[in-house]
This record gives C-alpha cells, sequence and structure tokens, in this order.
C-alpha cells in the first residue's frame, strides 16, 4: 500500500433501489493503521457501503477504492483485504476445519493456515465440529478465521460482535487492537456506537444513507465535552469571572447551579477563589456518547407511542343495532335485545300456548279433510 493513500475510500457512493435511496452521495475515507468504527441505526445503509466497497454491489453513482484502486482490479484481493459481511455463510454438514480448507485452497495457501487461523480466532477445540453444532458466537469467530486466511492487511466487518459474550467481545477488542497495532487498518461496523468505543480510533456516523459526521473519536467526545455543575454563593459573579479568563460556555440551570462546559473542576474552583466567590459544590456530567449518537441519527424510524388496547367490544346480532353507549338511553322504536319466544312453547311454534300448533298452510287439508 502506498503511503499517504487511504486504506478504504468511499467518493460520493449512491445507490438506488427503484424509487428508494439506499445510500446518497456518501463520502469517507478510512486511514491505513485506524479501527474506523462505521456506525449508524439498522437500515442507515452500512451494508449496501459495505458491499459496495468490494465489489458485491454495483453503485447507481460514485466510486471506491481499496488500497487506492477498486476492489476488482485487485491482483490477489485475499491478501489485500478480508472480509465478513455474513457469519452464515458456512455450509452446515462441513466441519470447521474443512470450511477453512475449502477456502485456504480457493485462495490459493497452504492448509496449515486453516490451522493457524483456527486457533487464532479460538476455534482449536471445535475443529471436527460440525458448523450446524456451532452457536451464534462460533459463526461469528468461523467467519473472522476464513478473512484473515490471505493474511489480509484490511479487514471489513459487519457487525463482528454480533452473538459475543462478553468474554468474546473482550477478546475481539484485544484482536483488533494488536492486529492494527502492526501498522495494519480495520473498518468495523456496528449499530451501537458504545459497542465499538472502547475499540475504535476514528468514526463514520451514517444515517439514511448519508455521512452525519467523520473524524477521531477524541475529536468527537471533545465536541461534546462533560459539564461542571457548580453550586456556589454567586453564579453570576462566577460566570463573569469565567468569562474573563474565556471559559464562556457557562449556563444558569433552573435550580441556581452553573453549568460550565470546557473547564475542569480545579481550574473553576480557582477562577471562582479569585473573583471571591464560594463554591459548595461541583458534580460533573460525563459524556455519554451513545447518547450522542442517538441524537446524531435520531428520527429514521418514528414509532407512535403505545396505548393500551380497548376492552373488547362483541358485534350485535345482525338486523339490531348497537347498544347505546353507557349512560345513554336506547334509541326509541328500537329494540334492545333480540324477542324472545314466550316460555313454554314449542320453539318453531312461532309464540302458540303450550300444546297447541300453528294450523297447517291452506293447501294443506286438516285432520278431517280428505286425504
Amino acid at each position: 500500500m502506498n503511503a499517504g493513500v487511504p486504506a478504504i475510500e468511499a467518493v460520493a457512493l449512491t445507490k438506488q433501489f427503484g424509487a428508494a435511496h439506499a445510500v446518497s452521495n456518501l463520502s469517507f475515507q478510512v486511514p491505513a493503521g485506524s479501527i474506523t468504527g462505521f456506525v449508524g441505526p439498522n437500515g442507515a445503509g452500512k451494508t449496501t457501503t459495505l458491499r459496495m466497497l468490494l465489489g458485491l454491489v454495483t453503485p447507481t453513482a460514485g466510486y471506491a477504492t481499496i488500497a487506492g484502486v477498486p476492489f476488482g482490479q485487485l491482483r490477489q484481493p485475499a491478501r489485500v483485504v478480508g472480509a465478513v459481511l455474513d457469519s452464515r455463510g458456512a455450509h452446515p454438514k462441513r466441519s470447521t476445519i474443512d470450511h477453512l480448507r475449502v477456502y485456504a485452497a480457493a485462495i490459493g495457501v497452504p492448509d496449515h493456515r486453516a490451522d493457524e487461523v483456527m486457533a487464532m480466532v479460538g476455534l482449536a477445540s471445535a475443529a471436527r465440529q460440525k458448523v450446524a453444532t456451532h452457536s451464534l458466537g462460533m459463526r461469528q469467530r468461523l467467519a473472522l478465521a476464513t478473512a484473515l486466511l490471505g493474511d489480509p492487511q484490511i479487514l471489513v466487518l459487519d457487525e463482528p460482535a454480533n452473538g459475543l459474550d462478553p468474554e468474546g467481545m473482550a477478546w475481539l477488542r484485544e484482536f483488533l487492537h494488536a492486529y492494527a497495532s502492526v501498522g495494519r487498518t480495520v473498518l468495523v461496523s456496528s449499530h451501537l456506537l458504545r459497542e465499538l468505543e472502547q475499540s475504535v480510533t476514528r468514526v463514520v456516523i451514517v444515517n439514511r444513507g448519508t455521512l452525519v459526521y467523520q473524524g477521531d473519536m477524541e475529536e468527537l467526545r471533545a465536541r461534546h465535552s462533560a459539564r461542571v455543575f457548580v453550586t456556589s454563593s454567586d453564579p453570576s459573579a462566577l460566570a463573569l469571572a469565567l468569562a474573563a479568563q474565556g471559559i464562556v460556555d457557562a449556563q444558569m440551570m433552573t435550580d441556581g447551579r452553573l453549568a460550565v462546559r470546557g473547564a475542569p473542576v480545579p481550574t473553576i474552583g480557582a477562577v471562582a477563589e479569585s473573583a471571591g466567590v464560594t463554591v459548595f459544590g461541583a458534580d460533573t456530567e460525563n459524556v455519554d456518547l451513545e447518547q450522542v449518537f442517538l441524537t446524531m441519527t435520531s428520527g429514521q424510524y418514528t414509532a407512535q407511542p403505545f396505548t393500551a388496547p380497548q376492552p373488547f367490544q362483541q358485534a350485535p346480532a345482525p338486523g339490531y343495532p348497537p347498544a347505546p353507549p353507557p349512560g345513554y338511553a336506547p334509541q326509541a322504536g328500537y329494540p334492545t335485545q333480540p324477542p324472545q319466544a314466550p316460555t313454554g312453547t314449542h320453539p318453531t311454534a312461532g309464540g302458540y300456548p303450550p300444546g297447541t300448533y300453528p294450523p297447517p298452510p291452506a293447501d294443506r287439508p286438516g285432520p278431517g279433510g280428505p286425504r
């Protein structure tokens, strides 16, 4: 890889499926040697973008490069970039080692490389197990091992922590740091910023297929620095004293405290002392990057608030009006219940006295008539 060339670059990538825009004019860079998080809510276009980077989906507009060239122009792609886009790609009846050896043969690396990557991801004890018996976390490890077969310089991982337990997630963080520490590059996608916060050095945030933010994690934290809530004898005087020192982001709260951003507690205390203001207490509000992420990407899928269902109302019998609401008298001229046959009558007698039946029709003779 040439010095100064981004490991991955997307330039005005756009992908349209019919009338739906999955990705719109998306541009970003992944510097060599970095661990870059590709973050956005589900449905934000992350997987479509990764597929365009790897030549699996043709862009409607724009282009992407891997190590400075389009993916299709790489002479030995498996030795340049390894990708995990789906952990379900392994044949369920193959064993772990057989799956890896098939892929090793396909990209032209020796069989012993399969044993190496299997041990690298912690699956050596499951070498003879069928893929069908693997847990979701084991499938994720196997997919990562497959991506590592060619000893690539770049890794592209789509939701690699899905299904991993806390121990597996800790292992993945350590692995990615070790992988990047020797100058290699990782692009890892997730819909949870908190999941990547301890792993990545840079972040690209997308929403509805467009870029929201790209830059270093420290820069993102600095943009949303912690606030210090100060309880003092004279908040107004303290705000003026802080402004004189260049600390201008101070806001009076409804409870009388002064919310100060951009200065640590010791600095605020020193300014207050020099201004003759007594500080009674100071509480620091830590930055929650996950909340920052939610604020940046809110509104893509807005659901209606939950409301309790109404009690089930049985439909009225055919031919009868519905029962009136509680507190209202029934409508005049309409029965509130279907008519009931008089007590003791035969169900087909039409209301005649007990023991009697309706007369026969006119065309039928009575008991004493001709037969």
